[in-house]
């Protein structure tokens, strides 16, 4: 497997595993009308920066990160376009998309 530096030093900063990084069509479209990066907002959730959430939504992601649980980032982009990064309770996939594909 070829893992650039950028990924390693990713990686060194994960507070958990991100499996499989997909996106959906919506969210693709939404990040690149704002000129943003996928990367970007998936190594935030991945640094425990879980972005605009309650303090509610907050200590359901504390808890899963101690128990295994489903991890929900909500980020708006430049555009204005609110979209969500998922991580599963099993940590097989991380996927970015916006609420109403959910």
């Amino acid at each position: 497997m070829n893992t650039s530096k950028s990924e390693c030093a990713h990686n060194r900063t994960a507070l958990f595993p991100l499996g499989q990084i997909v996106a959906t069509p919506g969210a693709l479209e939404a990040l690149e009308a704002s000129d943003q990066s996928a990367m970007e907002f998936v190594e935030r959730h991945a640094a425990g920066d879980w972005g605009e959430l309650s303090a509610g939504d907050v200590a359901e992601n504390e808890s899963a990160l101690r128990n295994a649980g489903r991890l929900l980032s909500s980020y708006t982009a430049a555009s204005g376009q609110k979209f969500w990064v998922i991580t599963e309770a099993d940590r097989s996939a991380t996927t970015l998309l916006l609420p109403d594909e959910y």
